[in-house]
């Protein structure tokens, strides 16, 4: 999750397509396109782990336009060959 998040602030797309499950990601996904936030920090607020799945719930916080927000996660991840996958997650309101 912790490298995710670096590859989102540094737009990495590859990175986080290699770390994505193939069947649930994007073809298009981009980190690159309009309006990138701006990442002011990540919290990782609990870790789960049950044989090759996982999950963790986090809260980044960016800006954007001068405007701060904060996403509320909790995220699904599948380990396949020795690596963590993301499945996909269920984003709290």
């Amino acid at each position: 999750m912790r490298s995710r998040y670096s590859a989102y602030t540094l737009g990495l797309t590859p990175y986080l397509m290699d770390t994505w499950a193939p069947e649930t990601c994007p073809p298009d996904l981009d980190a690159h396109t309009a309006p990138q936030p701006k990442w002011l920090g990540l919290e990782v607020k609990e870790e789960t782990q049950t044989g090759d799945t996982g999950t963790v719930r986090f809260i980044a916080r960016g800006k954007i336009g001068g405007r701060a927000f904060r996403l509320e996660e909790l995220s699904r991840f599948v380990r396949r060959e020795g690596r963590w996958l993301y499945v996909d997650g269920d984003i709290s309101e």
